[in-house]
């Protein structure tokens, strides 16, 4: 029976999630499995990785292939260098304390990068909000001057129009009142 490590697919439609799992080669994609190894999420950004990597590295020891992706994976996360590591152990290059160490040193340096990724991703995240805040801002203040002004003119407009009209009754008014008192003044004199 030949064993493979590959991606089993879970979650719904358009949003894949995938188990990391040592299968028999002639097991369906999301068949029976021999052991779950970790969990890979690829929707997440970066993607979420979760792999027990000594499970991974026994299944390699014994030999089970990976996949392209799962060998992908199992890079990303340690399991072939420790892999190769245990190797040079069993032919007598490294002892298990210096294999070790190179692990952790690896490992540490891979959980920098992935950290500088993850602050790197939010703080372009946080710069994007921020611009598009700035740039909502600006079409706000935009609107609102273009609101005022037409909102002036109108009422601009709307003085003159009533202020002309106005001051044609005022006068038609005040030559009212002239003509009355004229008319008057002439009764007055009449009698």
């Amino acid at each position: 029976m030949s064993v493979k490590i590959r991606l089993q697919r879970h979650g719904k439609k358009g949003s894949p999630f995938y188990w990391i799992v040592a299968a028999d080669s002639r097991a369906k994609r999301d068949g029976k499995h021999l052991e779950k190894l970790g969990i890979y999420n690829p929707t997440t950004n970066p993607a979420t990785i979760e792999l027990n990597v000594d499970k991974a590295v026994q299944w390699l020891q014994h030999g089970a292939q990976p996949t392209d992706t799962a060998r992908n994976i199992l890079s990303y996360k340690g399991a072939l260098l420790k892999h190769h590591l245990a190797g040079g152990v069993r032919k007598g290059a490294l002892t298990e304390e210096q294999a070790e160490e190179k692990f952790k040193a690896w490992l540490e340096e891979k959980e920098s990068k992935i950290s500088n990724k993850k602050e790197s991703v939010s703080k372009a995240d946080e710069d994007a909000k921020a611009k598009a805040l700035a740039a909502e801002k600006e079409v706000n203040e935009k609107r609102e001057a273009e609101y005022k002004a037409a909102r002036e003119e109108a009422e601009a407009a709307a003085k003159t129009e009533e202020g002309e009209p106005e001051a044609d009754v005022e006068k038609e008014v005040e030559a009212e009142t002239a003509e009355e008192a004229k008319a008057e003044e002439k009764k007055k004199e009449e009698k």
